[in-house]
């Protein structure tokens, strides 16, 4: 889970490389109307996420083995996921505004720019302690992210 341009969709990949499992870039749920509003800058509210999510939670609950980048910026999101997933284990990278910046700055063909992160900083919702998570810094090697996450998940 993270903001935008935060390495989800880089680390679950790489991940579901080194567990040897599925891995599943939640952007691809979004409606045509969720990524005509991203695009132009509107950030998405509740009412936009819950079909997104639910069809997020549907593919998370077909599989215990598997990986998939999602925002889940709020509690409630992820709440939302554990209906359908009650194991999840959730890996919130994080970064500095700066940083993200910089990266959304060079980012190509993706529908969410840098006029979503503000508002993507401001619903965050670092993960409470009853949720099975953890959190880790984006800034790191790949490698060292990766290696962190199978080390608490292997």
């Amino acid at each position: 889970m993270g903001v935008a341009s935060v390495g989800k969709s880089t680390v679950g990949a790489e991940l579901s490389q080194q567990l040897r499992t599925s891995f599943v870039d939640a952007d691809v749920f979004h409606s045509d109307a969720n990524r005509a509003k991203m695009a132009a800058g509107i950030p998405l509210n509740d009412v936009d996420r819950a079909p997104w999510l639910d069809e997020v939670g549907s593919v998370l609950s077909t599989s215990s083995n598997l990986v998939v980048a999602c925002s889940a910026l709020k509690r409630s999101y992820r709440d939302q996921l554990r209906k359908w997933a009650p194991d999840l284990f959730t890996v919130h990278l994080t970064s500095s505004k700066e940083l993200l910046m910089e990266r959304l700055a060079t980012r190509e063909g993706h529908f969410a720019g840098a006029d979503l992160l503000p508002s993507q900083l401001e619903t965050l919702e670092l993960l409470s302690a009853e949720e099975n998570g953890i959190e880790i810094s984006a800034d790191a090697d790949l490698e060292a992210i990766v290696e962190r996450i199978t080390s608490l998940v292997v």
